[in-house]
């Protein structure tokens, strides 16, 4: 490197999950933190460019996992099943390979973590509630239940071995809301890598969870808990307020997908492979 260009804050970052859609979000904008950004998915994508390693890796084979960690200084996990699939999916990939990818951590050193958990661990909890970090986990699905794990396998490493993780009990992160829900789930983008920015760089965080979710005009979730990651979301659903008008029709009273804040994944599983 040449002695007038500034070291960046972290030699290596390693990125899973890199060919998803959040993953892919992330890849061109956390370059500046990092001389080198290793880039790791179970599926192949686009290759390497300036400051990036490209890595596939399946999370599921143990010792590839212990390599991919060589050398990282802190990890962005994004890898890993992201919605409501048959149950042996989930957990080969949410439960025994973030096994794998916490027990590398460990063994290579690594000290900082993100975890991208999900709204949907709590997803059972009435939309007339606000829930904070602190409330019983209440998961919709299996897809959630597989995330109360990563965050309570994060929390056993942090008290086990001292590795802080920030759990990121993501909402709904896309370009724009796509559906009514999405107006108090929205997370935009660039409050998404804000998020991460804070996570990352906040000096001390022991093991915090924290919702990811803009600054949106009605709040399921309270992010008191996590006041010290100084997380501020600059965007808001109230941008798109123009889509998603009020009706005043009220749901059918049985209808559990406007009851609850996991919406339709209430519904969405189990799911058996044949």
């Amino acid at each position: 490197m040449n002695e007038a260009t500034p070291r960046k804050p972290f030699h290596r970052l390693l990125l899973t999950g890199a060919g998803g859609g959040l993953g892919t979000v992330l890849r061109e904008r956390i370059k500046p933190w990092a001389d080198v950004v290793r880039l790791s998915d179970v599926k192949v994508i686009p290759p390497a460019e300036d400051g990036e390693e490209v890595v596939r890796c399946d999370l599921a084979d143990r010792a590839a996992v212990l390599a991919l960690l060589e050398g990282v200084d802190a990890v962005l996990h994004f890898g890993g099943v992201s919605i409501e699939q048959p149950i042996d999916d989930i957990v080969q990939a949410n439960i025994v390979g973030l096994h794998h990818l916490y027990e590398a951590i460990h063994k290579q050193g690594v000290k900082r973590v993100i975890y991208a958990s999900s709204s949907h661990v709590v997803g059972y909890y009435p939309t007339t509630q606000v829930v904070d970090a602190g409330a019983p986990l209440r998961p919709d699905c299996i897809y959630g239940v597989s995330k109360c794990f990563g965050e309570a396998l994060s929390r056993y490493y942090y008290d086990r071995f001292g590795i802080e993780t920030v759990c990121l009990r993501i909402g709904s992160s896309f370009e724009e809301p796509r559906n009514a829900r999405m107006m108090t789930t929205f997370l935009a983008y660039d409050d998404l890598v804000e998020l991460v920015r804070c996570a990352l760089f906040t000096p001390r965080v022991g093991h915090t969870i924290t919702f990811g979710v803009s600054d949106n005009p009605t709040r399921w979730w309270d992010n008191r808990l996590a006041a010290h990651l100084g997380y501020e979301p600059k965007r808001s659903s109230r941008e798109f307020a123009d889509r998603f008008p009020p009706s005043g029709a009220r749901p059918p009273a049985d209808d559990v997908t406007a009851t609850y804040q996991g919406g339709p994944f209430v519904l969405a599983g189990p799911i058996y492979k044949d």
